[in-house]
């Protein structure tokens, strides 16, 4: 027993030796090399059966803890992979078995009870003192399991959320919860008319029959699966991000090939489907769909969604009043009757209009809607995605805006040629956009009174590479642009990364409110970052409410040709992480943690903004986002937010092109891109270990609130278990990463999925708390809504069908929940 001990401390040891030798000439710890060393020696004495053995492991023991210690603080996660294979090789060593089998001089300090071996006593002062040293090292340890190293704990100010005269009566909204609908109806507070609830994008509903005390007993009321699922075919970030809108008798939802469907909003029964038979193809980055739109019409009548039999895209057209928009992948729009699904005859080409007019390139699956569009009065508003890092020459990001009846263009705004918004003749392929312009992925928002609305924008590609870009293009790119919504003209900007070459698209749905600061109340927009910072602005005017400065900005391992912008800007709201350095480098074991030490120590690195290289950067916060899609949801009532900021590096390496060879490339945002037309090509990647998980010590996924006025932040937790990324599921609280977004309730309640474990969760707002918690059967990478079904119950919705590339279980279910009926 005592050589098989020997043995797998050697095996153990040898690459700690190799690697621990290789990280400390790049200027790295020296203690893996030494680890390697003395647990190679120890194996050695082992072997030979030497009680010198038991007394330099405990040294090496003690040693290990202090530096541990040193490194990382008393936090469990982070001493576990330092400490964990020393202390288990020690608990191997006192076993009987092994040390029964010990032999050494008569030096050894002995008892006559001592027993012997081979006629020499044990050693108690060597035995013991590798027991006390192990018994030591596993109770800090496990000790430090009951320190929070990492939580944030604290309370918002909820004061409104109490106060009887904020409440909100049926069929009455504050100003501060969204814009009338086109039929000058607010829009009640039991229904969710868009993406956001309203064109404000709160994600805030004003039900409280779910709250703090009952919402432990939510109940799922009903589920079905759609049919729509990810195929052998399509690529690889096939997700189900939806957030249904629920108008009338309905609920009506998108899957990830542009289906609609329409369901009973009471039983979840499929009224009717709207299937526009989108063709596969490979050459798109994203196969997802977030969200419908609704167009109320002049109707004043509720909505009556008909049970309608088969694919209403192969029905009849007809005239239309109130109307459901669907964006889909290949690059359409769809005008639809929401009581039928059929398509509405006066809107564009029999109720389609092809989103690729006037585009300078027209390579397909390079551009296409993911997102829904934005209505305002009589006008559709609609932006789209442009495949990220694929080529040089790829369609144009401009924003378009269409009468909402009849399709007609009313207005295009290019980031690339910003000043000219009169609209182009769509029958005239001699007028085209700006060749890859900056493009607005994400969702917007508008705020009818002011005439305006609000695009969260992207950069241009190559996302990477800064020459390609003109003085427009670098003014409008990562930013958030105000367009009057009447003629497209751009009011005011507010820029967020100088000079992008990160990838830092601006990836959220601002947020609008009248916000109560200490000037007094102003028209406010919330919108978060990549980078973890999230601004408050006035709405009206782009000017900080929150403060924002500027700082020095890395200037290093540029390639020839290009430059850094010398500072750049932040947030006095901000949940930015600290720099990480190689203390920070996290493993399951001292070997992958090695690892990861020497991959940052090879990398480019001096902290935010290090530009990317040729022999590759680390980006931290990474493209992921400390934010992105998901985003925050807002209070309006009591100026507070609550979000989901997730923490993982990536790296980013420039390939010259005459070195790519035959690697794979545009596989998706990550990996390898060509950028065809560069000199360039990029890898990009999140920062893992050889086994696949963070190289940064977790948590890698928390929950926070904050006050949106004062910019302070409350509450900072760590967010979901490792048991749906671990090969053994167990739920060991790390807070792991996600992506989708939370909703808000006037009953004080969080609602939120997303996270890469199969759990939905409830959330007390005013402290973090968990409040209920449920498995889900596929992953919840979308956000939940919320609202009244006939017999008045307030029901809560999640989408769950998985995402492509985060690797959560996919599917293609939609769960509602409810209240128990003893809680009704």
């Amino acid at each position: 027993m005592e050589k098989f001990v020997a043995i797998i401390m050697a095996i153990f040891a040898a690459p700690l030796l190799i690697g621990g030798a290789y990280l400390l000439s790049l200027g790295g710890s020296p203690y893996y090399l030494i680890a390697g060393v003395i647990i190679l020696t120890t194996a050695f004495l082992l072997f030979k059966k030497h009680w010198s053995a038991y007394g330099l492991y405990a040294l090496f023991i003690v040693a290990t803890m202090a530096w541990a210690l040193w490194e990382s603080g008393f936090y469990w996660w982070a001493l576990a992979p330092r400490v964990g294979f020393p202390l288990i090789f020690g608990l191997l060593m006192l076993l009987p078995w092994v040390s029964n089998k010990m032999r050494g001089p008569k030096t050894q300090v002995a008892s006559n009870s001592t027993p012997t071996i081979n006629n020499v006593k044990k050693s108690p002062l060597y035995y013991w003192g590798l027991l006390v040293s192990v018994i030591v090292g596993a109770l800090l340890s496990f000790g430090s399991l009951a320190n929070n190293a990492t939580d944030k704990l604290g309370e918002l100010n909820l004061t409104a959320a109490n106060d009887d005269e904020q409440n909100v009566s049926s069929g009455e909204t504050s100003a501060n919860l969204g814009d009338p609908l086109s039929n000058g109806q607010q829009t009640p507070d039991g229904e969710w008319s868009a993406y956001g609830r309203t064109d404000y994008g709160q994600r805030y509903s004003p039900l409280d029959k779910i709250n703090t005390d009952n919402v432990k007993d939510l109940e799922l009321a009903w589920q079905i699966q759609t049919g729509d699922v990810k195929g052998p075919n399509d690529v690889g970030e096939t997700t189900y991000q939806a957030t249904p809108l629920k108008i009338g008798n309905g609920l009506y939802l998108c899957t990830p090939h542009n289906w609609v469907l329409a369901l009973d909003a009471d039983s979840g029964e499929t009224l009717w489907k709207f299937d526009p038979q989108v063709e596969e193809n490979l050459q798109r980055q994203h196969q997802t769909c977030r969200g419908v739109s609704y167009y109320a019409g002049q109707a004043t009548s509720p909505v009556q969604v008909q049970k309608i039999a088969g694919n209403t895209f192969e029905n009849a057209s007809k005239q239309c009043d109130a109307k459901i928009f669907i964006p889909t992948s290949d690059a359409k729009l769809y005008a639809l009757d929401p009581n039928t699904g059929q398509r509405c005859q006066d809107f564009g080409d029999d109720g389609a209009l092809d989103l690729m007019h006037n585009m300078p390139f027209n390579q397909a699956g390079y551009y296409y809607s993911t997102s829904p569009p934005v209505i305002a009065g009589d006008t559709i508003i609609v932006a789209g995605a442009v495949n990220d890092n694929y080529d040089v020459n790829s369609p144009s990001g401009v924003i378009r805006a269409y009468d909402v009846n009849t399709g007609e263009l009313l207005w295009n705004w290019d980031s690339g040629d910003p000043d000219n918004t009169a609209p182009f003749d769509v029958n005239d392929p001699t007028q085209t956009y700006k060749t890859s312009s900056p493009n607005s992925w994400s969702v917007a928002t508008a705020d009818e009174e002011l005439g305006l609305a609000y695009f969260p924008m992207g950069n241009r590609t190559p996302d990477q590479l800064g020459n390609y870009r003109n003085a427009a293009e670098e003014k409008y790119a990562t930013s958030v642009v105000a367009l009057d919504i009447e003629t497209g003209e751009a009011r005011w900007v507010q820029q967020f990364v100088h000079h992008d070459l990160w990838d830092m698209d601006t990836p959220a749905q601002p947020t609008l409110l009248d916000l109560d600061t200490a000037d007094g109340v102003q028209p406010a927009l919330v919108v978060p970052t990549k980078q973890g910072d999230v601004y408050v602005l006035n709405r009206a005017t782009g000017e900080p409410i929150v403060p924002i400065k500027e700082r020095p900005a890395p200037q290093g391992y540029l390639i020839a040709g290009e430059h850094a912008a010398p500072t750049q800007p932040y947030s006095g709201l901000s949940f930015e992480p600290e720099p990480l350095t190689e203390k920070d480098m996290w493993g399951a074991s001292l070997v992958d943690q090695m690892m990861c030490r020497i991959e940052f120590n090879k990398l480019n690195y001096d902290g935010r903004y290090t530009p990317p290289s040729t022999n590759g950067s680390l980006v931290y916060p990474g493209n992921f986002g400390t934010f992105n899609w998901g985003g925050i949801a807002v209070d309006p009532e009591n100026g507070v937010m609550f979000g989901m900021p997730t923490y993982l590096a990536f790296t980013s390496k420039l390939i010259p092109r005459d070195t790519l060879g035959d690697a794979e490339t545009n596989k998706g945002e990550q990996g390898v891109n060509a950028n065809e037309g560069a000199d360039y090509a990029v890898e990009l990647g999140p920062f893992l270990s050889p086994l696949g998980v963070p190289c940064q010590q977790p948590p890698w996924g928390t929950i926070a609130g904050a006050d949106l006025a004062t910019g302070d932040i409350a509450y900072q937790r760590k967010n979901g278990t490792v048991q749906d990324l671990s090969p053994i599921p167990i739920k060991l609280e790390l807070g792991v990463p996600g992506i989708g977004g939370p909703i808000i309730t006037k009953g004080g309640v969080a609602f939120l999925s997303a996270a890469t474990e199969n759990n939905f969760r409830a959330y007390d707002l005013k402290n973090g708390d968990v409040l209920w918690n449920v498995r889900i059967p596929a992953g919840g990478q979308a956000t939940p809504m919320t609202y009244l079904n006939s017999k008045g119950e307030q029901m809560v919705v999640l989408v769950a069908g998985g995402h492509g590339s985060v690797g959560t279980t996919i599917g293609d279910y939609v769960l509602a929940y409810k209240l128990s009926d003893q809680d009704k």
